[in-house]
């Protein structure tokens, strides 16, 4: 059943084999049709198996490459577009084939007139023009059905809430990221065992002080006994930075527990590393405040609670070398104002690099300007500084 919902896509393609007709859906409230076109697919009745089985698949798909070259005309007219059949899941099943596509017709369109393929009239297909960019989701199934009301089913929040975990689990190096995984039928579409697997994560968790994985523009559609999530992806290592569109194949166990089945990845929607920087400077703007008023208040496990314990401050190297400096200073002098604004915050190897105006006075009557800069590493709740250097303006 169709429907509308939260982490729907915001446009999709819909086959419907037993009317022969292909149906652009709008995710509005309610969902809507915005076009039906009729369509061809394969001379077969049922959902694909085999290769040569002369059947169109039946699921949730993947538009991949435009083909608009050596094509023959007939059959496909000037333009095609791939699907990624076999997906993770027909692999499990055991399906066989390959080049399974949606394309034009050079001759005249008729029902069940393909070897497997969608086909939709050339002109059809061409005025889609841009509701068909690489990766549109496209649903093909015996029987359409759908609803102008909402989904009765929270299977789409549960499952963004399931990537968002395994994104966390991932980035903290978790036992229980290998938790979200189906073993079994996670080998069967790797091709190689599920220990392989966990294995080469283990040597990654091992070998990089640090993780970060930001996922973002999650959506999820339903398949015949599955469901697809598919979002964009930000890894960070010191040695790396990357973003990618990534899917996750989910089926649910006998105990109502979803488990990833089959993964792909693919060109992400939207480049994250800004978005990854815009939500980092709110939280080293958090770490900021709270040292800064540690610092105010003279609270010296507060103070170093914001260090890492090699940390280096203006030579001053590791937590005792700084708390004996900053309890020798306040014996003395009170701090009466530190303000820190203007902050901007980058890639560092280490993590992060702050860098702001920092205003400071103390009851001596001793004031500086200057423009202070923090280097971060992630930590398991945060950041921590690992250099602390400042400079006159």
């Amino acid at each position: 059943m169709l429907a509308a919902y939260e982490y729907g896509p915001e446009l999709f393609l819909a086959v419907d084999k037993d009317t022969q007709t292909a149906f652009l859906f709008s995710r509005k409230s309610p969902l809507q049709v915005v076009r039906s076109i009729p369509c061809a697919t394969g001379q077969s009745l049922g959902d694909k198996k085999t290769e040569g089985d002369l059947r169109t698949p039946e699921g949730v798909y993947f538009l991949g490459q435009r083909v608009d070259r050596d094509l023959d005309f007939e059959l496909y007219g000037d333009v095609a577009y791939t699907l990624n059949f076999p997906n993770p899941v027909d692999r499990i099943e055991g399906k066989t084939g390959s080049g399974i596509w949606i394309h034009g017709r050079g001759r005249k369109l008729l029902p069940r007139d393909t070897r497997g393929c969608v086909a939709l009239k050339t002109t059809d297909l061409e005025s889609l023009g841009r509701e068909l960019p690489m990766g549109q989701p496209v649903i093909i199934a015996r029987k359409l059905t759908w609803t102008d009301g909402p989904l009765n089913d929270d299977s789409p929040s549960r499952l963004a809430g399931l990537v968002r975990s395994w994104a966390e689990d991932w980035q903290g190096k978790r036992q229980d990221f290998f938790s979200h995984y189906d073993p079994e039928a996670f080998s069967k579409t790797e091709g190689t065992p599920f220990e392989a697997f966990v294995g080469r994560k283990k040597r990654i968790f091992a070998a990089k002080p640090w993780l970060q994985v930001m996922v973002a523009n999650i959506r999820a559609l339903q398949g015949p006994d599955y469901w697809v999530t598919w979002f964009d992806q930000y890894y960070r290592a010191p040695d790396v930075a990357a973003t990618v569109g990534k899917r996750l194949y989910w089926r649910c166990g006998d105990q109502g527990r979803w488990r990833i089945v089959g993964r792909e990845y693919t060109a992400p929607s939207q480049e994250l590393e800004p978005a990854y920087l815009a939500a980092k400077s709110d939280e080293v703007g958090e770490l900021v405040s709270s040292w800064a008023e540690a610092w105010k208040r003279m609270d010296l496990e507060a103070y170093l609670s914001h260090y890492d314990r090699a940390a280096d401050q203006q030579g001053r190297a590791g937590l005792e070398e700084i708390g004996a400096y900053k309890q020798r200073l306040w014996a003395s002098r009170v701090p009466l104002r530190v303000d820190c604004r203007d902050l901007k915050v980058d890639l560092d190897a280490n993590g992060l690099r702050a860098t702001f105006r920092q205003d400071f006075e103390d009851d001596s009557g001793y004031r500086d300007q200057g423009l202070k800069t923090l280097v971060l590493r992630p930590a398991d709740k945060g950041w921590l500084i690992v250099s602390e250097e400042w400079s006159a303006p």
